[in-house]
């Protein structure tokens, strides 16, 4: 069973994660992406929602190794058809999960904020985080 990373943190500061793996893409008209992914984080596997910049949608495709080249025509081909929101899915046989092998994210934390933009205040002293996260950085490690 895949549980939600959101459940899983300590505390809202910074974290990384490894061992993920992309399993959708969802974008529109503007620079804001999503990306849907997994990760294993504390001995079980995690789902998240990863919000970027589309700059840093390119980074990302291109630590996919053999798979970069074909996943970066992909959002290119639907950048060209520009059905607004562009869904890209990566979880059946056909399309399966994209490792992104020897990658680290560091991820930060946001929280549901009320229609006047301020932090929900049913538990002003806890707010429970989103299960969407900011990129902050990627990391990639060097094998010498």
């Amino acid at each position: 069973m895949v549980k939600l990373l959101s459940d899983s943190i300590a505390d809202d500061a910074d974290f990384f994660v490894e061992q993920i793996h992309v399993v959708a893409i969802v974008f529109d008209n503007t620079d804001d992406v999503t990306v849907w992914a997994t990760t294993f984080f504390d001995n079980d596997t995690h789902f998240f929602h990863l919000a970027l910049p589309f700059k840093a949608l390119d980074t990302l495709l291109s630590l996919a190794h053999t798979r970069a080249e074909a996943l970066q025509e992909e959002v290119a081909d639907a950048l060209a058809t520009a059905n607004w929101p562009a869904l890209l899915e990566y979880n059946s046989d056909d399309q399966p999960p994209v490792p992104l092998p020897s990658v680290a994210l560091k991820l930060s934390v946001t929280y549901p904020a009320t229609e006047d933009g301020e932090l929900d205040d049913d538990d002003p002293d806890d707010p429970q985080p989103h299960n969407i996260f900011y990129l902050e950085g990627v990391f990639v490690r060097l094998d010498t």
